[in-house]
């Protein structure tokens, strides 16, 4: 005879062995975090759209947004197919349910059944990832009309969270004030277009997404190099444009104090002269992040790879 004390061990074991086998596949939350901030790349496809924001998807891109998370997350983490729900971990049965506000819909197939909750905010720049046993204590007794209900207060309280508001790379257009946004993309060319975005988002991570966006041409990350890209467009005007993808360049964002790239990111600063005690060494000269009340009078000096 099985008790009501013993089915409750029993959950509690499986999402604890659900659990185990997904930090070991992702410890620090970086290969799910990769595969958010991919979907919303997906979904906006800005670099033929000029979509940026989740209230510019379609209603049924927004309800497709789960399917993908799903798709992505069992692709990322060759996770197996599920014999009744979306994935078999741990020798489980695990439905992924995603909401871009924590209400998750649950059907019937998934009561009794152990779920992987998701969520993200692309303005916040922050995802979650939990499980929680969808029990009739942690469920909610109404239905909508398709018999599908939610988490109850106290099933919420029992999601055993794996990653909560963990940081995702961020939406640099999001982050900008809407009038600046309009100015970069008021641009009449994908060129005009990034030397705006490059003057305006300045000390701020940039990714490849962000570039195809704004330029919204095929070889758009051709617009920031040099020989005819941003990068010999600006310098007159004293910006640095340094890549993540060479060492030596996020070792000089490091060193001038702006924000370091990742790989497959830029970051924009201006640059002035300065003293070797407070410059850093580029190019046979000494440099520090220009100030709001300094003027650019020399350009910026070109970068090392």
């Amino acid at each position: 005879m099985v008790t009501l004390d013993s089915r409750t061990a029993a959950a509690d074991v499986g999402v604890d062995a659900v659990a185990a086998d997904l930090r070991r596949l992702d410890p620090d939350g970086t290969r799910m975090a990769k595969v958010f901030r991919a979907t919303f790349d997906q979904l906006y496809d800005g670099q033929h759209t000029g979509r940026y924001r989740v209230d510019q998807l379609f209603k049924t891109e927004k309800t497709h947004f789960g399917t993908l998370i799903e798709i992505n997350l069992q692709r990322e983490l060759r996770l197996a197919d599920g014999d009744l729900l979306d994935f078999k971990i741990a020798g489980l049965e695990v439905d992924c349910k995603y909401s871009h506000t924590g209400a998750w819909m649950l059907p019937i197939e998934s009561f009794e059944q152990i779920i992987l909750v998701t969520e993200a905010d692309d303005q916040r720049s922050v995802w979650s990832a939990g499980l929680v046993r969808v029990t009739v204590e942690n469920r909610r007794t109404s239905e909508n009309r398709d018999r599908k209900t939610g988490l109850n207060a106290h099933g919420r309280s029992q999601i055993s969270w794996l990653h909560r508001d963990a940081p995702m790379q961020p939406n640099a257009l999001l982050q900008l004030p809407a009038p600046v946004v309009t100015e970069i993309m008021s641009g009449r060319s994908g060129q005009a277009r990034v030397n705006e975005l490059l003057r305006q988002a300045t000390n701020r991570r940039l990714s490849r997404n962000i570039i195809a966006t704004v330029a919204q041409q095929d070889d758009y990350m051709k617009r920031v190099r040099d020989n005819g890209g941003s990068r010999s467009a600006l310098r007159p005007e004293g910006y640095l444009i340094l890549g993540g993808d060479y060492f030596i360049q996020r070792d000089l964002a490091a060193a001038l104090g702006a924000v370091v790239p990742e790989p497959g990111e830029v970051v924009s600063v201006q640059v002035v002269p300065a003293s070797p005690l407070e410059g850093v060494g580029i190019a046979d000269a000494w440099w520090r992040l220009a100030g709001p009340d300094d003027q650019i009078d020399l350009p910026a000096p070109v970068l090392p790879r």
